[in-house]
């Protein structure tokens, strides 16, 4: 074999070799790499609107009292035992902005008031001063325009006096926080006061109210047990721990 032969299988060879090489290269590239899974915690609790379950709605503004928000938020947004969902639970403030709780927490409403689904019942919470908010005639409005659709609408401490001033539970039996009544009643004579020393939750009719902070789970169960059962109230109570608190000095 003369080296021209020698020199031209050597050149084939090689670019054979060569093509092999970037076959295997481009193959490697192509390959499909597994996809790594992060687990997006926020996507696990969200829970999206269900326009077939009824609907609680939780009114704030800045100053409000986030026990009284989160009260309510705690007692209706729990499932049955075997995991099934009773009610959406939303937030609703006059704009999408940040509202600042009364303790300096910043809470996010979900709806203000122009976009706010149907309500099933409407919770209108407290700040340790009301003027702002008796005073804020789109916040009263609300609660007024809110009242013509909703089936129960309940207030916690100061909340009656948005009640008050609203003018829907006129002729109705209402309480407050404890020592607040006597103003409540000199304010909206055409409400009826209940004494706040001694009853801590009334309701009359589609009104209820409470002495308010951590007194707001006692309507929020109330009413919760309105709309399903006693064994579903005692079942979110259980879930609560709210028997730890009444018997937690055991020793």
């Amino acid at each position: 074999m003369n080296f021209l032969n020698k020199l031209l299988i050597l050149t084939i060879v090689s670019l054979f070799i060569s093509s092999c090489n970037t076959n295997k290269k481009d193959n490697k590239i192509n390959q499909p790499t597994a996809k790594k899974v992060i687990e997006d915690t926020l996507t696990k609790h969200l829970k999206p609107f269900d326009p077939n379950l009824p609907t609680i709605g939780l009114l704030m503004y800045n100053g409000v009292l986030q026990s009284e928000v989160i009260a309510t938020s705690d007692v209706f947004s729990k499932p049955t035992e075997d995991g099934k969902r009773l009610f959406n639970v939303i937030t609703i403030s006059q704009t999408k902005s940040p509202i600042t709780t009364e303790e300096g927490m910043h809470f996010v409403p979900d709806y203000t008031f122009d976009n706010c689904p149907k309500l099933k019942a409407l919770f209108v919470p407290s700040a340790y001063d009301m003027y702002a908010q008796v005073h804020n005639n789109k916040i009263v409005n609300f609660i007024k325009e809110s009242n013509k659709t909703t089936d129960f609408v309940v207030s916690n401490c100061a909340g009656a006096q948005l009640i008050g001033e609203s003018g829907i539970a006129d002729g109705k039996k209402i309480v407050t926080w404890i020592g607040g009544g006597v103003q409540l009643q000199k304010d909206y004579p055409k409400l009826i006061v209940q004494n706040d020393s001694l009853i801590t939750y009334v309701e009359d009719g589609k009104f209820s109210s409470s002495n308010g902070n951590l007194a707001s789970y006692i309507s929020a169960l109330k009413l919760l047990e309105k709309l399903t059962d006693t064994s579903h109230r005692k079942f979110v109570e259980s879930y609560l721990y709210l028997d730890r608190l009444q018997n937690w000095d055991n020793n």
